[in-house]
């Protein structure tokens, strides 16, 4: 019987990074008061690294996914973010369609609602102002 034993080498890639700033649970909302089909949405996923990153590719840091909206059908999407006062953004549209569906938004970092937003063919919602 043979038992080899040796040292433990600890390498970087065996050390805890660092914590990084908390993330906020971010909540986006999105529905209509009539039904509204393939409803146009983009919202903040992530936080962007710096605005000249964001700026160069918005759509990047933006997904853009289409449903059917209503005041019994609620979209919904739960991100988590660094910084929700800078970037949390949630906008819905129906692009050129004639309808007039009286969108409304809603943001809640964390559980508490902290804007909303209303318009006939479309809605956007964000903390900070653009």
């Amino acid at each position: 019987m043979s038992l080899v034993l040796g040292t433990a080498v600890a390498t970087a890639d065996d050390q805890p990074l660092p914590p990084g700033p908390p993330l906020h649970h971010v909540q986006y909302t999105v529905f209509a008061e009539t039904p509204f089909r393939n409803s146009e949405i983009y919202y903040r996923a992530v936080d962007p690294p710096n605005w000249a990153d964001y700026s160069h590719n918005p759509y990047e840091f933006s997904p853009n996914v289409e449903a059917d909206v209503g005041p019994n059908q609620m979209w919904t999407m739960d991100v988590m973010l660094a910084n929700p006062d800078q970037w949390a953004m949630v906008t819905a549209g129906s692009l050129d369609s004639p309808k007039r569906p009286n969108f409304h938004c809603v943001i809640a970092v964390d559980g508490n609602v902290v804007v909303t937003n209303e318009g006939p063919k479309g809605a956007l919602c964000s903390i900070r102002n653009w």
